[in-house]
Parts: structure tokens; sequence; C-alpha cells
């Protein structure tokens, strides 16, 4: 079968009928088809079959149907050639008894147990009675015989019976009309199925009864049309008479029968109306089913057929018949064969069946939609019913009219273009142009038409110059908008047809309309209004025209209104659609642009003044900048008028701004530099191309000339402003530091453009100042510097330039503003930093900005060498900068140390010191206000960092004055210096976290510095001597002292070497600062320097040097200090001391040990005595010998202590003595019996 589908749409009519396809199979109207696929009506269907096509051509019916001698017709079988002449009465009685059979089903209960018997009984009947009407039709086609005047009378009773049947079947016909009714009489039918386990639909009677009635009455039109034809004269009924007394015909049975269907179609429509809401009208159908439109189709195509053959009306005169007589209250009204039922809404109904009919045309003969296909108008009757619409005595409602015009829209999208329809339609909108045309109760989010901006009305223009139209605009659009969707879409068509006559016809009636009077009349609503008309007119036809007509309009408009932000709109949206078009924007540019500067200037003026008037002249300001940023990203190529477009009135405002404002303004810039180096670049591929026609190479200097003008009014209107905000007080909008990248790139696509102050080298000049000033706020440096890094050709230039060492200027730079990242907090109260977490204290997107630096940084190639030379292969970039810049010191610091060539090293120093740069200034801030805690610790940790690092780097001579002028600053201010005060908390925390990597970076120098540096080693105790005593605890008891920084230097020291002279110089410095004290006037903290010093013996080897310094003074608080801790803590050192010489001397007598004792008992042996004899007996204790060496000394002592008194023995002394001898063994008892014999 589908090979003959196809074969046969590549034949002709008459060979498509012989051959045996599906479709020849007798034709019904069903909707019981697959809907998908965007199939419309079924595969048997009148249309589908071709049946429809075969009455037009009058071609057989069904030419491989009742060919056999017999027909079984309503179960008897018949002959085919003479059932009808001899049996139509009883044929049309069966047909009437099957057609009552069926109506008796209605009344059975059908349920799901039911209804597969009831389908089975109802089809039956059904196909029964399609048959036989077919049966006629065919009959009449192939034996029905023409009975001409002069032919013989007939003789034979089959003769008589032949020549009468046209009659009879007449009668027959009109008698079954009658039997079966109106179609709207019919029961309420419901068109849902059921459905077995096979998935076959099964219908109840009720649906087959009105599909029957359905064929019945389009079978009998067929059949009456088919017997006009075929009869070629009028044929008389036998029976019945019209009302004025006439003998029913053939013809005026089809006529009546049209009239009665058109009737039940429109009445059944008017049902489905009253449940139609307005806003849905075109998307509801008024069709109960498809089989019902499918009526409507064969309608039209038929009477239309009729109409071009015969003087028969068209179908369009038959509905406007029937509509006119059904809405007029006359007495024509009783012809109609229906009782008519008054609608609420006959205007509404009227549009709603007549877009819905019209829709219909686009099927062709075998129901397939024709898109091409030439669909007949009625805009006669549209025309009437459009000016009744819109003139209803008691006024139109907006809800009615929206959708009366929809309507409209979419008959004049299905038909050709009529002028008329406009020229109603504006006649009434010209005197409603202040009407908003809004409707209460439907919300205004959805609208599309109402004005946000410039662009929206473009959009909005656009929108209704489309071809295809949303259903949704009833909510959508107002009626007016709609009505410029009739416009823009009758225009457009006339103008494709006729040329331009018909716009000429248009804009001569809307022209018409404006004057001085009526202008002065409009509201904002009315301009609005205003603008999108003109909008429109300009979009369809000739905008130059248009909008030079609107601005002499605009000059009969009030004063009041000229500062109106709609004006502002109306006249941008005009400048971007001249963009659009690429037309010259001169004459628009100018008028536009000189009322952007005035209003600046009372902008600059207002500055101080209340907000209203601000911000009523930002409205206006900010259209402008749109539109002419809109005009920029939009023009293809530029003209010398875009120059007009930047004007001093930017200067001015600029000056004014605050900082929302600002923002807007620098976002346009940026994307106005943005588009003129794009377009830049696309200038500069034309001109390299070869093969370019001679106009278009001729053209190539003019466009470099306005492009040139266009970037040096940029230069000349915002380059000082952003030159200017540099330095500001607070730190800048970020949109400054991309402004100023994007000026450096046009300064290199541009460089002639640049202004002078900036010449010879624009580019240079520019990274100097936003890039590499050490002035200006940090996270302006970042932003400018990722985005100049970002660009390689830039870099690869500046590499090549050879002028300056960009990238060490750039890593200067980016060192400053990782040390300066807390520096905006220094202008916060102080308050506000008590506490603060140190990643809260620096704004989330400088962080980010920054990492976007480092990243970036990372990959200079003077960086990547760095690492490369210290032997770092690999560094995954951290994310948290500050690690980076760690990272980044210490390769610096080993790759120098990896140096051997005296001039490498030389010039290795000369390079790091550029990269610090003026490092005290960027940290000087931090060190002024110490409230910063999270600043300072950054400083401080950083610097120790650096001296650490570069310890080598500042043995240098070059670099030794820095290394001594960070310690200066950072380890000994003034404040230091003056003990009795406490450092602030926030410095005195990042001290004690950073001291030691002062202290072993500066032991470092000393022992790598060739010459001895005294100034060195004085800074190097100072240090020391300052901050020993300031971290020490009030007691021993409450820190541990191992966190001390001092001894936490000594001991996360990578080498010992080094560290030896950083703890002699402690040594000394404890001393000097503790042991040196007079009588009784002891230093405060001493038993905290004593477990300092505890510590400092458990943590380093004790050496003779130690023993020597300390050893006194530790002896000194045993004897003069009576406190206990004191006491204690002395006499754990003297142990400690004792043990580590005696396990250094292995176990012989420490020399050093008995100096010291030796000198400690001839000072102190003749006062306390007593003391001296118990700290001996301790020491003893641990180590005899020392005690023994001692014993001269100490018999000596105790003789002179005897001489100078002059007393004698002194029993008590020698008792104690001997108690300390007693300790000593046989030399003690010696000692002992020496003394016994002695005399004084």
């Amino acid at each position: 079968m589908d090979i003959c589908s196809a074969a046969s749409m590549f034949l002709t009519d008459s060979l498509e009928l012989e051959l045996g396809t599906e479709w020849c199979n007798p034709p019904c109207f069903s909707c019981a088809f697959d809907h998908r696929g965007g199939k419309h009506f079924s595969g048997e269907s009148y249309l589908s079959s071709g049946a429809l096509k075969r009455l037009i051509l009058n071609l057989d019916p069904l030419p491989t149907n009742f060919e056999e001698d017999t027909v079984e017709i309503f179960g008897i079988q018949w002959v085919t050639e003479t059932a009808l002449v001899n049996s139509s009465r009883v044929l049309f009685h069966l047909f009437r008894k099957q057609l009552y059979n069926l109506e008796t089903l209605l009344q059975a209960f059908c349920d799901f147990g039911k209804i597969s018997t009831l389908h089975c009984k109802a089809d039956n009947i059904r196909q029964q009675c399609i048959t036989f009407l077919h049966y006629v039709k065919v009959f009449i086609f192939r034996y029905l015989k023409v009975q001409n005047a002069d032919s013989h009378v007939p003789v034979h009773p089959y003769e008589v019976s032949e020549a009468q049947l046209p009659s009879v079947l007449v009668d027959e016909l009109h008698g079954l009309l009658l039997y079966i009714g109106h179609l709207s009489e019919l029961p309420s039918m419901n068109p849902g199925a059921f459905e077995n386990k096979n998935q076959i639909k099964l219908f109840p009677p009720s649906w087959h009864l009105l599909h029957l009635h359905l064929d019945i009455h389009w079978l009998v039109l067929e059949i009456l049309h088919m017997f006009g034809e075929k009869m070629k004269q009028v044929v008389y009924s036998r029976q019945f008479i019209n009302p004025a007394g006439d003998n029913l015909t053939n013809v005026s049975i089809f006529q009546e029968h049209c009239e009665n269907l058109l009737c039940d179609l429109i009445s059944l429509s008017l049902n489905s109306y009253d449940k139609v809401r307005p806003s849905e009208a075109l998307m509801s159908h008024n069709c109960p089913c498809p089989c019902f439109k499918e009526l409507w189709v064969l309608l039209i195509h038929l009477l239309d057929h009729r109409s071009k053959w015969s003087l028969s009306e068209s179908f369009w005169n038959w509905l406007n018949k029937l509509l006119k007589a059904l809405f007029e209250k006359s007495s024509d009204q009783r012809r109609l064969p229906l009782p008519v039922i008054q609608p609420t809404d006959p205007l509404g109904f009227s549009w709603w069946i007549i877009t819905h009919v019209a829709s219909f045309y686009q099927f062709d003969r075998h129901g397939a939609p024709d898109k091409m296909r030439q669909m007949e108008s009625n805009w006669n009757f549209v025309e009437a019913l459009l000016k009744k619409s819109i003139s209803l005595q008691d006024g139109i409602l907006e809800e009615q009219l929206r959708m009366y015009l929809h309507c409209c829209l979419t008959l004049c999208d299905f038909w050709e273009p009529n002028i008329a329809i406009v020229t109603i339609l504006w006649e009434y909108y010209s005197k409603n142009l202040n009407s908003s045309f809004s409707i209460s109760w439907l919300p205004l989010k959805g609208r599309t038409d109402i004005v946000k901006s410039p662009l929206s009305m473009l959009e909005m223009v656009k929108t209704c110059c489309c071809d295809k139209q949303d259903y949704n605009l009833y909510k959508t659009r107002s009626s007016y908008t709609i009505f410029l969707c009739i416009l823009a879409k009758v225009v457009k068509k006339a103008m494709k047809n006729n040329g331009t006559h018909p716009w000429k016809q248009v804009k001569g009636r809307i022209y018409s309309k404006f004057h001085q009077k009526r202008m002065e009349e409009l509201t904002e609503v009315g301009l609005q209004n205003f603008f999108n008309l003109f909008l429109l007119l300009a979009a369809v036809a000739e905008v130059e025209d248009v909008a030079s007509h609107v601005l002499d309009l605009l000059n009969f408009l009030k004063p009041a209104f000229m500062t109106s932000s709609l004006i502002w709109k109306g006249q941008a949206a005009f400048l971007l659609m001249y963009t659009q078009k690429n037309l010259d924007i001169g004459v628009l540019a100018e008028k536009f642009s000189n009322a952007f500067q005035d209003k600046a200037k009372e902008f600059l003026v207002s500055k101080n003044d209340g907000m209203g008037q601000r911000q009523t002249l930002w409205t206006l300001i900010s259209i402008y900048i749109d539109s002419v940023q809109e005009v920029f990203e939009t023009s293809h190529c530029l003209h010398s008028s875009h120059e007009k477009l930047l004007n001093d009135g930017f200067s001015m405002l600029l000056r004014a701004c605050q900082e929302s404002e600002l923002r807007t303004v620098l976002n346009f810039l940026q994307a106005v530099l943005a588009r003129i180096r794009t377009m830049h670049q696309q200038l500069c591929q034309e001109l390299q191309k070869e093969n370019v026609d001679l106009v278009a190479q001729s053209s190539l200097p003019a466009k470099e000339r306005h492009l040139a003008a266009v970037a040096s009014a940029l230069w000349r209107h915002f380059f000082s402003f952003l030159k200017s905000q540099r330095m500001s007080q607070i730190v800048p909008l970020p949109q400054l530091a991309d402004a100023a990248a994007d000026f450096t790139l046009l300064a290199m696509d541009m460089p002639s453009t640049a202004p002078s102050d900036l010449q010879p080298q624009p580019v240079l000049s520019m990274i100097q100042l936003f890039g590499w000033d050490d002035i200006i706020w940090p996270q302006v440096v970042a932003r400018y510097l990722s985005h100049f890094l970002q660009n390689s050709m830039l870099c690869e230039a500046l590499s090549h330039s050879g002028s300056v060492s960009f990238q060490t200027l750039t890593i200067r730079s980016w060192i400053r503003c990782i040390l300066q990242m807390y520096l905006k907090n220094l202008y916060e109260p102080d308050d506000l930093l008590i506490d603060m977490n140190p990643e809260q204290a620096v704004e989330k997107e400088y962080m980010e900005q920054l990492a976007e630096l480092t990243r970036l940084l990372f990959k200079l190639s003077e960086v990547k060498n760095i690492f490369s030379k210290a032997q770092i292969e690999y560094v995954p970039i951290p994310e948290d900068p500050k690690k980076a810049l760690v990272q980044f010191l210490e390769a610096v610091g080993i790759t120098y140390g990896n140096l051997q060539k005296l001039s490498d090293k030389s010039a290795m120093v000369e390079k790091s010191l550029e990269y610090l740069g003026e490092i005290l200034k960027y940290i000087k801030p931090y060190l002024g206000k110490k409230n910063c805690s999270a600043g300072l610790q950054l400083t401080y940790r950083m610097m120790g960092i650096l001296v650490k690092s570069w310890a080598q780097i500042f043995a240098t001579s070059k670099a030794q004055k820095l290394l001594f002028r960070i310690i200066d600053c950072l380890l000994l201010p003034h404040s230091v210096f003056q003990q009795e005060k406490e450092l602030p908390a926030p410095m005195f925390t990042a001290i004690q976290k950073s001291l030691p990597l002062y202290l072993q970076g500066m032991c470092i120098v000393r022992c790598q510095s060739q010459n001895s540096n005294a100034y060195l080693n004085q800074l190097l105790g100072n240090v020391i001597e300052q901050y020993i005593g300031r971290f020490l605890p009030a007691s021993p008891h409450i820190l541990s002292l191992g966190q001390h920084p001092v001894l936490l230097a000594l001991r996360n020291s990578d080498t010992v070497a080094p560290m030896s002279p950083l703890k002699k110089c402690i040594v000394h410095v404890i001393r000097k600062s503790y042991f040196e004290f007079k009588g009784f006037l002891f230093p405060p903290r001493l038993a905290s320097i004593l477990a300092f010093i505890l510590q400092l013996f458990k943590e380093t080897n004790v050496d003779i040097s130690d023993v020597e310094l300390l050893l006194p003074g530790i002896l000194k608080c045993l004897v003069l200090v009576s406190e206990p801790q004191v006491k204690r803590l002395a006499t754990e050192n003297l142990q400690y001391i004792v043990k580590a010489c005696q396990e250094g001397s292995e176990g012989d007598p420490a020399a050093q040990l008995t100096s010291v004792f030796r000198n400690f008992i001839q000072d102190y042996g003749m006062k306390y005595d007593y003391q001296i004899y118990s700290i001996l007996e301790t020491v003893a204790a641990l180590d005899q010998q020392v005690v023994i060496h001692l014993i001269s000394t100490l018999t000596q002592s105790l003789k002179d202590s005897e001489r100078k008194w002059g007393l004698g023995r002194n029993s008590k002394q020698r008792n104690a003595y001997s108690q300390l001898l007693s300790h000593l063994g046989q030399v003690g008892q010696d000692e002992m019996q020496r003394l016994e014999n002695d005399d004084i």
C-alpha cells in the first residue's frame, strides 16, 4: 500500500482512480486516529481518502466498489443497477429504520461490561447506513439516465420508474433531512472512548450516532451536488413545497441544507464560545472533535468550488450572511432555520469564529496543511466588524478589544494586506493615545510593552515586527501594541507586494494626526505610545524620514516634558536603531550629546544638593550612558559622529559621581575601550588582507581616522580623572584598575592617541603610573598587574624593549602588594581590629586578586629562573600569597648561595635589592599605628624570613645597610629602650613569634661577614638585651621558658656553628644585665633569669666561658639572696654546671671551676663563710675533687678571718669548716688534724 500511495502522487486523477488502493474504501467521519506525527484527519476521512477531490473533479466516487451484479444493503441482496429505481422508497425506509435502531441503543446503560457489544452493534448499523448513501452516489454517477425533453415517452414500467427517480430522490433526501433534524439538537456526546486489553478503542452508541449524523449531512450534500452535476437541470419535488408555496427542487434543498448545516456549526461553536476566556480565545477550538473541523473544510472547498463555476455564493458569503442575520435583531431572523441564541458578546464570537474558520483554509483537498496556499480573504466583513467593534456607544473594554485585535492580527497573517484595516484602527487609537490600555485585574508583571530602557523599546518594536506572534499576546500586550503588530504586518506585506505606495498612504494618515496642539495634549503615557508608534514605523519603513519627523514633533512638547526620562529613552532608541541599520548618527548624536553635557553640568553643580534632584539627573545620565555603550557595542564601524557622543560632559560627570554612580561610568568606559580595541584589531586584519576590492580599500583610512578620534576622546575626557584617583585617600573601586589596564592596552594598540605627558613610551608610562608606583593603593596595583600579565603580547613587547627590567619591577610591586595587604585596615577604628582573624582582615576579593597575581607572576621567566638555580624543579603555586612570598624569598637566598663567581654574586645582590625596593616604606604604616595585629605579624614574619634566608646577601657591604635599618626599625625602635613601658600587645606578639628568625639571620651574617663588624655585634647584643628580659615571665612557673624566642633561636637553628656567637652574646648580656648588681639591689625577675640560664644549659653544651661568666653570678645569688625560689634555682644551676664540668673532664677536677670558686672564696669568704661552706658541701656531694683543690684557699680564708677579728680561734666557724671537711674523705681528715695542731 505504501508503494501505491507514493506512486499515486505522480499520477493524474484518472489514472489514480484505477489503482486498487486503500483510499477507495467508503470514507466516513472518524476521530479515532493517532494524532501524533502532525496528522489532522483520519485516514478514512473524506479529505484524506480523496473523496472530496473526486467529488470536485466529477469522477467516480468509488471506482473499485459496487462493481458486482448484486450488492448487499441492510442485509438484503439487491441488483446493483436497478435497486434504487425499483425500491428507492423501501431502501430509504430501511435506512430510517436502522437509524431508529441506533437511537434506541442510546437508552442502554453503557459500562465496561457492555461497551464491546454496544460498540459492535452501533458500528454495524453505521456502516450499513454509510454504505447505502455511498451506493446512492455511485448509482447517480454510473446508472442514472438523464431524460431529455425530446426523448420518447416511456412505455415499460421500469422506464416510468426510472424517469420518476430524480424527483423521488429529491423527496427522499429531503425527508431524510427532516427525519434526522439538526446537528445542534443531538444529545450531548461524550467523546471519550473505552480501551480493551488489546488497546482497541470502543465507542459508546452516542459517538456512533453523532458521527453517522455528520456522515448523513455531508453525504446528502454530496448527493445533491452530484445530482445537479449529472442532471444539468432543476429537479422538482412532488411531495414538498417551500413556505412560499413553490415546489422544492434539488437546488433549493441544497441551499437550504447548506444554510442549515452552517447554522448548526455556528450554534455548536456558540456553545463552545460561552466557555472560552478572552485570553484563551485563539488557543481554544470551535470544534468538539476533528470531524467537525473536517466538515468545515469540506464545506469551504465545496462551496468555493461551486461559486467559481456557477452563480452560487462563496463560502464566506454564506457565512457572512448567516452571522449578520444571527446577530441582528430584525424581522429577518424569522427566516432562519434555527432559533437564534443571542450571545453575550456577539462581536467577540464573530471575531472568534471568523479567525478559526479562516485557519481552515490552509488545508488542501487532501486535508494536508499547505503554507503556500493562497487563502481566500473576507476583509469586507472584517472591516465592517472592526468598525462596529471600536464604535460602541457605551465604550469598548480593553479586555474585549485585545481579543478582537488578536483575531484581526491572525487574519492579517492569513490574508493579503489591507490598508483599510490600519486606517480604521488608527482613527480609534489616534483619539485615545493618552490611554494606558491596561486591564485592572491583570498584573503588569508579564507585560512586555512597558518601557524600561531604550533597548526594551527596540525589543518591543522588534517583537511587533515578527512574522509569528505569541498566542499569549492577550496577557503580555495591550491592545495598542497589538495594533502596532497589525500595522507592522500590513505595511511590510503591502510594501513587499506594491513597493512604497502603501507606506506613503499609511504615513500620510498617521503624520496628519500630529501637530502642535496634539503634541501638547500628550501625557506621559501618550508620549510612550507616540514613541512606540514611530519606532515601529522607522523599523518597517524609512528610518531617517521618521526620525527627522519625530525630532521636529518633540519641539512642540511642553518645556516640562523635555526633562522626562521617556524623551531620553525615545531618542536613545532611535539612536540605537540608526546604529543597528549602520546609518550615520550625526544629527541624533549631536542633539543627544549636547543634552547630556548640560545635564552633566547640572549634576556637578548639584553635588551637595538634595538627593531628589540628583536622582532625577542621574536617571537621565544613566539612560545616555547605557545607550552610548550599546551604540559602540553594536556599531559595525565608526563614523566621525561617534566622537560627538564622548564630549566634555563625562569630565564633569566623573568629578560629581559617588561610588555606585562611578562604578557605572567606569563599567561604561571599559566596555567602550574594549570595543575600540576590537574594532582596531579587525581594521588591522583588513589592512593585511591582499585581495581587497578598491571600494573597501579606500574606506580603510577613514575608518582608521575615526577610530583614532574616538580613542583620543576617551583619553581626553576620562584618563585625567583615572590618574587623579590612583592616590585617593580611600581604596579606589576595582573598576579603576580595570579601566587603567584597558587604557594600557589601548596605548599598546594605538600609541599615537595617548596624551603628550605619556609619550614617547605610553605603555611604560601607564605601567609606571598604575603598576610600579609605590604610592598608590596595593589593591589597584594587584588588579592592574593581573590584567597586564595576562596579555602575552604586552609582556613579550616589554621583554624585548630593553628599556626597563619590567619583570624585576613587577616582582617588587608584587612583594609590596603582599606586605601591604592589611593596609586598608589601618584606616578602620581601632576597636574593629581587636581579636580580628588575620584571614578576615583582608577582603576576600583582594585575596583572590593576590592569588591570581601570584599565579601569573610565577610564570615569568625571571621567577622560573630563580627557582631553577635554587635547584627547585617544580614549585606548586600556593593558594596563599604569603606562602608564595616565603618560597620566593627563600629561593633567592638559595640561589645566591649556589653562585660561585664573584661577578654573579655582585649582580645577584643588586637584583635582590631591586626586588625589595623601599621595603621599609611599605611596612612603615604598620609600625606607625601598632593596633593592626595582622599587619604587624605579617611584617615581622616576612622581614624575619628575609633576614634569615638572605643572610649571605646581607653579609655583603651593599646590603648590610638595609639589614641595619631593618633591625633598627623593627627590633630596636625608641619605644623598646623605654623599659618602664610595655610594648603594644600586637607588636609584642609579632616580635615574640619572629625574633628567632632575626637572631639566626644576624648570627649567619656575623659569621659570613669578612670584616669584623662592631656595629653588627652591638646590634645583636642590644636585641638580646632588650628582649631576653621582656619575654621572661614574672615567675618561672607561669610560662614554660622553653618557648622563649631567644632560646628558640638556638634550638631551631639549621646549623650549630653560626649559633655559637649567639650563645656567647646571650651569656655576656645575662652577666652584664643581671649579675653585676651591687649590694642588695637585685635585678627584677631574678628567679626567671636563673630558670632561663638553667634551660640554656640544658639545651647547649656548657663550656669554659659559661662557667667563667655565669657561675660567679649564680654563686653571688646563693650568698646574697635569701628568696627561696632564687636559692633553689641557683642551686640547680650550680649542680648542673658541676655535673657538666665533671663529664667534660672525665672525673678530674675542672680547672675552671676551681678558679671560679677560689676567686669567690677570696671575695666573700671572710663575710659569708657559713654560706660558702654550705655551697661547697653541695658541690662536694657531686664532685669532691673540686672542693679538695680549694682546701688550702678555704683554710687560708679561715685563718685570715680569725686574724682580722683578733679574737683567736673562732670555734663556731671552725666547726662549720670541719663539717665541710668531713665530706672530703681522708684529705679532709688530714686537714682537720692540721687545723687542730696549728696555732693562730
